[in-house]
């Protein structure tokens, strides 16, 4: 008869207990201030009852929503300065291009002593074979006339080719918006698997207590024990593992912001609930048709090459150029006493320089020219069949995402149904520990499918506005 009653009040006591364990917990996560891990049956640990996996304190840094992430890794970002540079640099080939308009000045200062007087060159290149000892100084200027379109050709290809690098510099700036975004959510989905396993080995440490303490009242069995902590141990594992993934995550957020070391920050989700996806998928691809700032930028680069394939065809054209001189010439020998240098000298001249023959080298380079903007356009064309799959893939990636977030919901519910029900039947002696730990793994299971279905449909939109690029 004591037997009985004790055995009655061991039971209750289990049972009171596990009422309490499926109490949701309260603690709610300072960087998700919406809510980021779902109520849970697992127990809060009592005051006695403490997990053996202590977690590390981690120092609060400044609070980051992703749109401050977005601006500080614009600011911070080397990519950004890489291709902003780049860009600067193009602009300035395309003043090299036209200088070839403006007339080229240079000043010359002469000083000649022969080793003989009336000294005479008489091998190598044609030119004036007279030797004087003289000193003198003057400007020599030379103004590009025309050269029927060559110069106008590679400026404006430079200018194309300018734009394509502005548009580079674009679409570099998207992608570290992506990177910043993906790496963002991650870490939240890495901080709200943490709290589920914190939640998890609290949950596992409270039912290992009481079986051990129904083992120590020969109420349970050795098995029953061995069981719960093992599933305890496993759950301490799944906190390593998430601790582990969550600085992990913060460290790439770090580098992508611009950080060389990693930053400890609070991060905030302020995005309202998730809406549905477009229907419409045609219209994505036609926005991004139009938006891409890569499509802009192959097709400037098309431009370009188009450009330079007529500035290489010039070159069989002639080019007219106008020629002037002036100086003095304050110091000269003198033959028979008169000095054959004037004091003052100037002249003025235009040069026609029409190309006969090279080797058939202009043809050749304006045939490669054409080539390269025939692969140009080419590129262009696999460019666009490319971003049209992958705004395809990334649309059906978003929508199953999106309804991966009510599928996660429901199996939660069940689970924490079937985790309810399995601890009730194992109270009361109806069912064996080996029911009531596939229930737990099978919540724990679901917390996480939970946990990470939001931040993936946060990650899935991020990637369609990008393949769109929309704001």
């Amino acid at each position: 008869m004591i037997r009985r009653s004790l055995s009655l009040m061991f039971l209750s006591l289990a049972g009171s207990v596990a009422l309490m364990a499926q109490m949701p917990v309260s603690d709610t996560p300072a960087a998700n201030a919406q809510n980021t891990t779902p109520p849970t049956p697992a127990a809060a640990p009592l005051d006695n009852l403490q997990p053996q996996v202590q977690i590390p304190s981690t120092a609060t840094g400044m609070r980051l929503t992703v749109q401050d992430a977005e601006a500080l890794a614009l600011k911070n970002n080397p990519q950004i300065s890489v291709y902003r540079l780049l860009s600067l640099a193009s602009n300035q080939i395309t003043r090299e291009q036209r200088a070839a308009y403006y007339p080229e000045i240079h000043g010359s200062l002469t000083a000649v002593e022969p080793n003989d007087e009336g000294a005479r060159i008489t091998a190598g290149a044609l030119n004036n074979p007279s030797v004087y000892e003289r000193a003198a100084g003057g400007v020599t200027m030379s103004q590009l006339i025309t050269d029927f379109g060559r110069t106008h050709n590679l400026a404006a290809s430079a200018a194309l080719r300018a734009k394509a690098a502005n548009m580079n510099a674009a679409a570099t700036a998207d992608q570290v918006r992506l990177a910043v975004d993906q790496g963002f959510y991650n870490a939240l989905q890495a901080f709200a698997l943490q709290k589920v396993a914190e939640q998890t080995v609290s949950a596992r440490q409270l039912v290992s207590s009481q079986i051990t303490t129904l083992f120590n009242n020969k109420l349970r069995s050795q098995l029953d024990v061995s069981f719960a902590d093992s599933n305890l141990a496993q759950a301490k594992l799944l906190l390593l593992d998430a601790q582990n993934n969550y600085q992990a995550a913060l460290s790439g957020l770090s580098q992508i912001l611009g950080y060389s070391a990693q930053q400890q920050f609070e991060l905030v989700d302020n995005e309202p609930a998730p809406t549905a996806p477009p229907n419409a998928v045609s219209q994505l691809e036609a926005q991004a048709f139009s938006n891409r700032p890569e499509i802009a930028s192959q097709n400037y680069e098309y431009e370009a090459a188009q450009r330079f394939q007529k500035a290489e065809r010039d070159l069989l054209l002639p080019s007219v150029q106008a020629l002037g001189v002036v100086g003095r010439t304050p110091y000269g020998s003198t033959i028979n006493g008169v000095s054959p240098f004037t004091p003052w000298y100037g002249a003025v001249g235009v040069n026609l320089n029409v190309p006969i023959f090279n080797g058939f080298l202009y043809p050749a380079r304006s045939r490669e020219a054409g080539l390269r903007a025939q692969a140009q356009q080419e590129q262009l064309r696999d460019l666009k069949d490319r971003i049209a799959n992958d705004v395809r893939t990334s649309w059906l990636n978003a929508i199953a995402a999106y309804n991966r977030i009510a599928v996660s919901q429901q199996f939660l519910d069940q689970a924490n149904l079937a985790i309810n029900l399995s601890q009730t039947r194992y109270n009361l002696g109806l069912s064996s520990i080996v029911e009531l730990s596939q229930a737990q793994l099978q919540q724990t299971q679901a917390q996480i499918e939970f946990a990470a279905a939001k931040y993936q449909y946060r990650i899935a939109q991020s990637v369609l506005r990008f393949q769109v690029a929309v704001p």
